[in-house]
């Protein structure tokens, strides 16, 4: 029997992250745009200038009742006509409001990519934003609101945002409303909110897929680029400030048999030389099932399903002043609340005092820059992170640049970074479980003044 020859590997091709081509618009609209060949299904990403610190006083939330409406319906279509001729197109719309800013996001196969950024257009220059389509969007935002409170881990969330930034502060409140603030809102001060911030001038759109046989200048001047709005000047963001004296507060749902934690503190901007570092560090201590506190908590104590270290981009600004949440994550069971911290505690403390080894690094740097060329396969990642990088004020290049810092760190700059970032003694801890079981033995750790509040 005659057997085909087994197929052997190539050698392997280098890889780095796909570069943009910067352009502009004859409206101020700027561009990225990326042709990926044989990526049929193109992605668009479009920042909006829209951030949550714009939001009037008393209506958080109104950038996400905005980014919602903007499918519901334009100068041309009605909202059912324009979810039709989405589906028509075989796209899809989404958007949603963050600190920084509004993101709209587009995906629809190539050949249909003039006739998508044609609705896109008339979403971002002539939304409708009709009473009746407001009323039913503020009444849906009104309906999450209870679901999100009774998640552990969304509670959790608000209570730390809340504990580390001042009152005063928008960082320190739900980023899509509460609602007292969501009940408040009106087509009318939707109208006002879009007037004021949207514009093409001020906007970015990413276009990233194969874009053979479709002439996409033409495609992009006929749609985005007849979108007219004024100049205005850049919004200046207030300076970030937060609390992270050590301290521990407990969210009290009396009889649950479970506990929520969620341990953080405010970190450097994107910007900041140690992020490279940063990032490795605090993969390496909980970035994977195989990192420490997994390692730790889970498979020798058995405490949890799992843990989890990360850092999240807040804002980030060109001169540094921005700020990323650095958070420790997980849930065990109510029992296990105080012997779970308290190793946790003893993974922090070990880690500064030995730091980490060569194979933790080195199995690190494996994940996250060996899986990059997986990780972006798709246009929709690529230009999520092409659009990322604008919202920071990052250039185009960080991702690229970002991979090779990663491999060149070494394992005691690592170390340094991550113990940086979670120092012992500078940690608000918040814990949402039973406080009359866990609120004792958590006191006895020592590590702050706790605190019970409501749930």
């Amino acid at each position: 029997m005659d057997f085909h020859p087994q197929p052997k590997g190539g050698a392997p091709k280098p890889w780095a992250f796909p570069a943009p081509e910067r352009s502009q618009l004859g409206n101020g609209l700027t561009l990225l745009t990326s042709h990926r060949p044989g990526q049929q299904v193109v992605a668009v990403e479009v920042n909006l200038l829209a951030p949550l610190e714009a939001e009037p006083e008393g209506l958080d939330g109104i950038a996400t009742i905005m980014a919602r409406a903007l499918s519901e319906g334009t100068d041309k279509h009605s909202a059912e006509e324009f979810a039709a001729e989405l589906e028509r197109c075989g796209a899809t719309l989404d958007a949603h409001a963050d600190h920084p800013g509004v993101r709209v996001s587009l995906e629809v196969p190539a050949s249909r990519l003039p006739r998508a950024l044609g609705l896109l257009a008339d979403a971002l220059r002539a939304p409708a934003f009709p009473d009746s389509e407001i009323e039913r969007l503020v009444r849906n935002r009104l309906d999450e609101i209870p679901h999100e409170l009774a998640n552990p881990a969304r509670r959790a969330a608000m209570a730390l945002s809340k504990e580390l930034f001042p009152a005063t502060s928008r960082m320190s409140r739900p980023r899509q409303g509460t609602e007292e603030t969501v009940t408040r809102i009106d087509a009318a001060a939707v109208r006002a909110f879009y007037d004021a911030h949207v514009r093409p001038a001020t906007a970015t759109a990413v276009v990233v897929g194969d874009f053979t046989g479709v002439d996409l200048q033409a495609a992009l001047d006929d749609t985005l680029g007849a979108w007219r709005g004024s100049a205005a000047e850049p919004l200046k963001p207030s300076a970030i400030t937060a609390d992270d004296t050590g301290r521990v507060v407990i969210v009290d749902r009396p009889g649950a048999v479970q506990t929520q934690l969620l341990i953080g503190r405010i970190g450097a901007d994107r910007h900041d030389r140690v992020w490279p570092a940063q990032v490795l560090g605090t993969y390496c201590l909980g970035g994977t099932l195989t990192s420490r506190l997994d390692r730790v908590l889970r498979e020798e104590k058995g405490y949890t399903y799992g843990v989890r270290a990360f850092g999240q981009v807040l804002r980030s600004s060109a001169d540094g002043s921005g700020a990323a949440m650095l958070a420790i994550s997980g849930s065990v069971d109510t029992a296990s609340t105080g012997p779970a911290l308290q190793d946790l505690w003893q993974v922090l403390r070990t880690l500064a005092a030995e730091g980490l080894t060569d194979a933790e690094r080195d199995v690190a740097v494996q994940n996250l820059v060996g899986v990059a060329p997986l990780k972006y396969e798709t246009a929709a990642a690529v230009a999520g992170t092409l659009a990322d990088q604008v919202e920071q004020h990052l250039p185009d290049d960080f991702q690229a640049q970002l991979y090779a810092r990663l491999a060149q760190t070494g394992t005691v700059e690592a170390t340094a970074a991550a113990v940086s970032a979670f120092p012992v003694d500078r940690l608000v801890t918040v814990l949402v479980g039973d406080a009359a079981q866990i609120a004792g033995p958590v006191r006895e750790l020592g590590i702050g003044k706790v605190t019970v509040v409501s749930g």
